[in-house]
């Protein structure tokens, strides 16, 4: 063969055989994401370029300047209309700009602000060698107890790496309600879980259950995200593509035009069961749903406690956002095949939450049984498969985040020498030693309980409301009776704190900055006005309940 023919091969296999389009993003729309992952970007500058004795302050105002920036883009989409007539899909697919979106994502962030507060706190604990501390190793790198470690603390090291971690968890925390393909569900899954499970490693005190909570977070996460992947791919198998939109045709058998080689498995209903089994697994995993919960006690008492409360509040609202649009987009037509699954899953949800939190004897494992049980009544308002099913969970994720983060911060509050005294026998007669605080607490719990003139019972109402209009009037009667027995354990705390006589050699109340006292205050004034005037957030609620397709 000759040169000339060398190059003729050479020249035919490089022409193009087509021009790649450019992909089409709507930044405006994406502007609450990109500004949460640039901010977190920077962080991660800060903590290389910056002195470290003025990180802390620079982390604190990089975070609350992008959070607060976010939420302010959020408040501009909703008012130009992308959460009603102007809603729509953006980033060539992937991501949905609506109602349900903008809503939950404005609860994540104003969330993840008031949690932003307990992560800087720096007055709880007395300082170290003229150091003021906050809640984190000194140096996460270090190993428990080492000379490493000793020397860390000794020169006021601090793990200020918390705020831009957070910061790629509110990403993913954005992104996943509103991911409007599987790809998107998945990336966005796994953003906002790795730096939480960093995030539960990094404790000050009892660094070893810290990092063994971490250590179960990431085996059982992973082996959710394993099963929700594997999901993702049957689905695919099923209807040939991962978009929401596509994968609802085909489950309707408005099927069009298929790939030959997709033709043989699409319509198979066997992988869109096993499929769509999968991927809810992720999910329920994400809320803390039983069989899914047994993560949940041993992560919320080994983490960190402002960790905790972020966690227990943002995750729980952006997994139900992404359940409601996988529920009601997607699937809508498999209603029947759906809702029986779930109905077992919440009934046993609420009833396991409500009677294993009798007999914690740790107050953080408490509220971790807790949320399970709420994640039991939110999920009735999932299955009631109608408009005000949607808005009753949006509220009810919008009352509980805030409750949730309010409550763990009290929590950091209760001290002795080794830290927080989160025992319960610890707390007895609180009421006496600091009515003040002992109140506050006393107003979370019966919002948990949901008593009437609290947020939560306004939340409890709407979503056993629309659970009874959509079917499900069993489903409330055992709701009604895991909320009685949920009652009891909340005020036996109330009575505790109270009615108990304090033990000399008991804890202390430390006085926290106005930081923690604002991340309080938020959780107790949305906890009543939710509760004595819910209507407006009700209303709100429900006009943002329609999603794109």
């Amino acid at each position: 063969m000759s040169t000339t023919d060398f190059h003729s091969l050479w020249t035919t296999a490089a022409e193009p055989l087509g021009a790649i389009p450019a992909p089409k993003i709507e930044y405006a729309q994406l502007a609450p994401v990109l500004i949460v992952v640039g901010a977190a970007v920077v962080g991660v500058l800060v903590e290389a370029v910056v002195p470290r004795r003025a990180r802390h302050h620079a982390q604190l105002l990089l975070s609350v300047a992008a959070l607060a920036s976010a939420f302010a883009a959020v408040v501009g989409l909703a008012l130009t209309g992308h959460a009603t007539t102007r809603a729509g899909i953006s980033a060539m697919g992937a991501v949905a700009v609506d109602g349900p979106a903008l809503f939950l994502q404005g609860t994540i962030l104003l969330t993840s602000l008031v949690a932003v507060f307990t992560f800087a706190e720096r007055r709880l604990d007395p300082a170290r060698h003229g150091h003021r501390v906050d809640s984190f190793a000194a140096e996460a790198a270090a190993a428990p107890g080492s000379d490493h470690e000793k020397a860390a603390v000794k020169a006021g090291f601090t793990t200020t790496e918390v705020f831009p971690l957070l910061l790629f968890a509110v990403t993913g925390l954005l992104v996943f309600p509103a991911a409007n393909d599987l790809l998107t569900l998945f990336v966005a899954l796994e953003v906002l879980s790795l730096p939480l499970y960093l995030l539960c490693a990094v404790a000050r005190r009892k660094r070893l259950l810290s990092q063994e909570a971490a250590v179960k977070y990431f085996l059982l996460g992973a082996f959710a995200s394993a099963f929700l992947l594997f999901g993702v791919a049957l689905l695919y198998g099923y209807a040939g593509s991962l978009s929401y939109a596509r994968i609802a045709d085909v489950v309707g058998g408005a099927v069009g035009s298929v790939d030959p080689a997709l033709a043989a498995t699409m319509g198979n209903d066997v992988l869109l069961l096993i499929g769509f089994a999968m991927v809810l697994t992720g999910l329920l995993f994400k809320v803390g749903a039983v069989p899914f919960h047994m993560w949940t006690p041993d992560v919320y008492q080994g983490a960190p406690t402002p960790v905790t409360g972020f966690m227990a509040a943002a995750t729980k609202v952006a997994a139900f956002g992404a359940m409601l649009r996988l529920l009601y987009v997607v699937l809508p037509g498999l209603r029947w095949d759906w809702r029986p699954v779930m109905w077992g899953v919440a009934i046993v949800t609420m009833l396991a939450g409500a009677i294993v939190a009798i007999t914690q004897t740790d107050i953080k494992r408490l509220l971790a049984y807790s949320s399970i049980a709420h994640a039991g009544f939110i999920l009735a308002g999932v299955i009631a498969a109608t408009p005000s099913g949607v808005s009753s969970v949006l509220f009810y994720l919008a009352a509980y985040s805030f409750v949730t983060v309010g409550a763990f911060a009290v929590v950091t509050l209760v001290r002795d020498a080794g830290g927080e005294a989160t025992h319960l026998s610890r707390w007895a007669g609180l009421g006496r030693r600091s009515p003040l605080v002992a109140a506050v607490f006393a107003v979370f719990l019966l919002a948990f309980a949901g008593i009437p003139l609290t947020s939560g019972f306004s939340g409890k109402f709407a979503v056993f409301k629309a659970a009874a209009e959509g079917g499900a009037g069993a489903l409330v009667v055992v709701g009604v009776i895991a909320s009685a027995i949920a009652a009891f354990f909340y005020i036996r705390v109330i009575v505790l704190m109270f009615f108990s006589e304090p033990h000399p050699e008991g804890p202390t109340v430390a006085v926290p900055s106005p930081l923690t006292m604002t991340a309080i205050g938020v959780g107790v004034a949305v906890t009543l006005v939710l509760g004595f005037a819910p209507q407006y957030f009700l209303d709100l609620a429900g006009q943002a309940g329609v999603f794109v397709r």
